[in-house]
């Protein structure tokens, strides 16, 4: 009997989005790992539109899920005042309901305690009354930023991206304080909440979601009923997934245990078919998913070759080289053929993982760089005897060519 772990396909995201639904039966918070591209975003999309579907048990439509993806962000617009070039800040969209939750009390203390322990600015926001049916409320229209006796300082687009996930923390944890307050709200979907930290921010925002999540599993209603929220995250971020795991995972005394699943997605050759790979009982590994990646991509009968590919098969390289404690990928270059062949792989990698061949503007390789990935990337695999997960799309491992060297 094969200990492989079983692999499900799904056709689109509702089937996806409809399959994460039923497993949050059993229960409490699913963990999602998938590489940009996959269409994690569309998918987090697809499960918040089944939930305000009318139906009988919800004939008004009314929204179930509270939501975090790139959309959460758009939410927030950078506006550099050129005519006057001084009240720099972020403009807030007055159309979303997202920022509902400034009703029940201030959140600028939560928002603060939160932006402290990942940035060394402070905040103002601008607030403005608002009228929502028989009631009126204050919700803010515009924030600025502010450091010592600086004040509408300009920020980094990744100090913009870590105020507004500590503005939806603050939010999630005042849906966890007033659970009356929301009876509609029952699952929370949380899609890549970090793009651009590094990693000691990763894993303190990680610790800090996870302890969020815990609450959000005992969570009881004024009445003292259970009342648990249901939560997905995903995330391409290899760091901060398996520190979500390790943290949901281990049993800490006086907290309570989260039932969760952990799966690993995978988008079929940039088709729109999915795999979903329970990962509970497997070690999780994203160089070697990634190589699994790389491999179903040089594919000559199915995969499509890419010049950001040679980026991430270099990205890997660099990784196999650091486990062995060398400081260069020039470890794993020597490693693979003759001389003549590691200056070839070296002028490559060096060449086409850098300058204009991103992975923001993506460019099919030609057949002369199709041939020469296809060998570097056969040479990689085989001398290093990879056991590359079975995706669908990939072909099989080719079989060791050179011995292993000694580091």
């Amino acid at each position: 009997m094969s200990n492989k772990p079983k692999i499900n396909k799904y056709t689109n995201h509702n089937t996806l989005a409809r399959k994460l639904r039923d497993d949050l039966g059993g229960a409490d918070l699913i963990l999602v790992y998938a590489y940009n591209r996959t269409g994690k975003t569309r998918l987090s999309m697809e499960f918040k539109n089944i939930g305000k579907r009318k139906t009988k048990k919800n004939p008004d439509g009314i929204a179930d899920t509270l939501y975090f993806n790139a959309y959460t962000e758009d939410l927030f617009t950078w506006d550099n005042d050129i005519e006057n070039d001084t009240a720099r800040g972020l403009e807030i969209n007055q159309s979303s309901r997202f920022f509902d939750g400034f009703k029940n009390e201030p959140l600028e203390p939560a928002i603060h305690e939160y932006l402290k322990r990942y940035a060394d600015f402070d905040f103002d926001f601008t607030f403005q009354e608002v009228q929502q049916g028989n009631e009126s409320f204050s919700r803010p229209v515009f924030v600025s930023f502010r450091k010592g006796e600086q004040s509408h300082i300009k920020v980094s687009r990744g100090e913009q991206n870590i105020f507004i996930w500590c503005v939806f923390m603050a939010i999630f944890e005042q849906l966890l304080k007033y659970p009356d307050a929301y009876p509609a709200v029952k699952h929370v979907y949380i899609d890549d909440p970090i793009s651009s930290l590094d990693d000691n921010n990763a894993i303190s925002v990680a610790c800090d979601l996870a302890k969020l999540l815990r609450r959000a599993a005992s969570r009881a209603g004024q009445s003292g009923a259970a009342a648990p929220m249901k939560i997905v995250f995903s995330s391409h971020h290899a760091l901060f997934f398996n520190v979500m795991c390790n943290e949901i995972g281990r049993a800490k005394e006086g907290e309570p245990k989260v039932s969760h699943k952990r799966y690993n997605l995978h988008r079929v050759n940039g088709e729109d078919t999915f795999t979903l790979r329970a990962t509970d009982d497997t070690p999780f590994f994203h160089h070697v998913a990634a190589l699994a990646e790389l491999q179903a991509a040089a594919n000559p009968a199915s995969g499509r070759l890419f010049t950001f590919h040679f980026n991430a098969l270099r990205t890997i390289m660099e990784k196999t080289a650091s486990f062995f404690g060398h400081t260069d990928i020039s470890f794993c270059l020597k490693a693979l053929a003759s001389e003549e062949d590691t200056a070839l792989y070296n002028r490559a990698l060096q060449l086409l993982s850098h300058g204009k061949y991103a992975i923001h503007e993506p460019t099919e390789m030609g057949e002369d760089n199709k041939n020469l990935f296809r060998l570097i990337l056969n040479d990689f695999i085989s001398t290093f005897k990879f056991a590359l997960p079975d995706l669908p799309g990939a072909k099989p491992a080719v079989a060791a060519s050179a011995p292993f060297p000694g580091p």
